[in-house]
């Protein structure tokens, strides 16, 4: 037997005893309650990223997003990169996982953020998106530099903030920093929770649209002297109903989206506001009688490869006109939030080759090739950071995210640890020696 494959006999080894330190890591992540909106706790979890890593022997940085979407005094944008450099000058490989998590909603049987352990399950908000997949990439680097340990290259984990409201605190704002520069990081794996089994290669487009329809305010006694913004909004719904959803339903690509769903064009109408503001919590008083002069309604359009961005936003201006047509004092805005377009790194690139060879040896199965449905931190990697080297792999089950009782199977993150490490040595060459 050569030296490597006893390396790897021992690598496997080293992560199956690190079964309780996989546990434990996973619930302290999850005790920190990481919400985003507004974003709780990021230095926290840095701080805690520090201690753990440093012990290992990897060199921190702590870099706040300074005036980034987001970024406030009250709200500080954190982010934590980690460094362990090999014996030798080589390729890096980074693990990016986004530490923050979305709210809890309702509808939970255990504590969202007691990290409880049930059935070889780890439960809580942001277990497997994607504090479990994090703390899966921790064991996976921790072991391989112990086995490796004469390694040549770097490897590279960050803690990064605000992907779940587009990660323009995170790695947005750090790959403008140079931090994912194809000159000092040449392979990226971003653990979101794809399935132990499955390489994500990418993500569809994404158009975020803001509409404002416009009236003129009045008693509600009298709507006639006034004109209701709402109604108009109304006109916009119905033209989007009959029109546009019908359109994007004859949509469809080649790009492997799952769930089958989302291998059409969609859209979703995230939120509407007219009228009155909400009162304040504990107001017990009935709204005043008005005609709202203002409605607000916030698009979410996911397109695809096959589609062209400006023949999107086209696409929803010309029904947004049609719907005013008729309508003599209809009066719009259209401003786009953000847009970000479809991506899909190549199935012959090194490190979907390297993840592919890993999850055969440690998964047994030929993996599958999926693109997710809604974009991830990839985008930011791939447009500023100029960096195509790029997939997301990680434990957990992705129609878990966002759920009440959403956990990470302990394992999965095991057996996707094995994968991380495996896919490290062949990455960085440790197999060719």
């Amino acid at each position: 037997m050569s030296d490597v494959e006893n390396r790897l006999i021992k690598l496997r080894e080293r992560i199956d005893a690190s079964r309780d330190d996989l546990i434990e890591l996973t619930q302290s992540l999850i005790r920190l309650p990481t919400v985003n909106p507004p974003g709780d706790g990021y230095l926290a979890i840095c701080d805690l990223l520090d201690a753990r890593l440093s012990q290992h022997g990897f060199q921190t940085d702590r870099v706040r997003a300074f005036g980034a979407l987001g970024d406030s005094d009250r709200y500080p944008r954190w982010n934590i990169i980690a460094r362990h450099e090999g014996k030798h000058a080589g390729e890096c490989v980074h693990f990016n996982s986004h530490t923050d998590v979305v709210d809890t909603g309702d509808g939970w049987t255990v504590d969202p953020f007691a990290a409880v352990l049930k059935d070889d399950r780890v439960y809580g908000r942001g277990a497997c998106d994607m504090k479990g997949g994090l703390a899966a990439s921790i064991i996976a680097a921790e072991a391989f530099i112990d086995v490796f340990s004469d390694y040549n290259g770097a490897i590279e984990i960050s803690g990064t903030c605000d992907e779940e409201s587009g990660g323009f605190g995170g790695v947005a704002y750090l790959a403008e920093q140079g931090w994912f520069d194809p000159t000092r990081v040449q392979h990226v794996i971003i653990p979101e929770p794809l399935n132990k089994d499955r390489i994500c290669l990418g993500h569809r487009g994404v158009l975020w649209t803001e509409i404002e329809t416009y009236g003129h305010i009045a008693h509600g006694s009298m709507p006639f002297l006034g004109d209701c913004a709402v109604r108009h909004m109304g006109a916009v719904v119905s033209a989007l109903e009959q029109d546009l959803f019908p359109q994007l339903a004859r949509k469809r690509t080649n790009m492997p989206v799952v769930p089958d769903g989302a291998r059409q064009s969609t859209l979703n109408i995230n939120s509407i506001h007219g009228g009155l503001s909400e009162p304040e919590d504990g107001y017990t008083g009935l709204p005043s009688a008005l005609v709202p002069d203002r409605c607000r309604m916030v698009l979410d359009r996911r397109f695809l490869m096959e589609e062209n961005l400006d023949e999107v936003r086209a696409e929803l201006r010309d029904v947004i006109e049609a719907a005013g047509k008729d309508r003599e004092t209809f009066r719009y805005e259209m401003r786009e939030l953000f847009s970000v377009l479809p991506t899909m790194t190549d199935h012959d690139a090194p490190v979907v080759k390297a993840v592919a060879k890993a999850i055969k040896t440690e998964v047994g199965c030929e993996p599958a090739y999926v693109v997710s449905p809604g974009t991830y931190d990839q985008k930011h990697i791939d447009r500023i950071g100029k960096l195509k080297n790029c997939i997301a792999y990680g434990p957990g089950i992705l129609d878990l995210a966002h759920q009440p009782d959403e956990y990470v199977g302990v394992q999965d993150m095991i057996d996707a640890a094995k994968v991380m490490a495996q896919s490290l040595v062949t990455l960085l060459g440790c197999d060719q020696r």
